[in-house]
């Protein structure tokens, strides 16, 4: 099971951040099919590499891994935001979080 998840997170984080397979790869300091064949399923990366590959998103393996978050480098900047609020503008912020989670 975590296996496909590795995989397929690692390729839609990486969709998203509008990198190709090759250079991230090489961004990563491995040969140009490395990524490939992860998303392949040809490969899967150590627990360091992919501690690395977190780093290279901007998330925390922890982010990484959390997957009801399918924006989590997002998820971390708004996060860091909320905490420098006080109650009355997180209560203000919850409630347009629940209006627009309505629609």
């Amino acid at each position: 099971m975590y296996e496909d998840f590795t995989q397929e997170r690692i390729a839609k984080l990486r969709e998203l951040k509008g990198w190709s397979a090759r250079d991230m790869s090489l961004n990563l300091g491995q040969n140009d099919s490395y990524i490939n064949r992860i998303e392949n399923k040809k490969a899967l990366p150590s627990l360091q590499l992919l501690f690395v590959i977190c780093e290279h998103f901007g998330i925390t393996p922890q982010e990484f891994f959390d997957e009801g978050s399918i924006h989590p480098e997002r998820m971390k900047g708004i996060t860091e935001n909320l905490k420098r609020l006080d109650d009355r503008a997180l209560a203000h912020i919850a409630g347009v979080i629940e209006e627009l989670a309505k629609k």
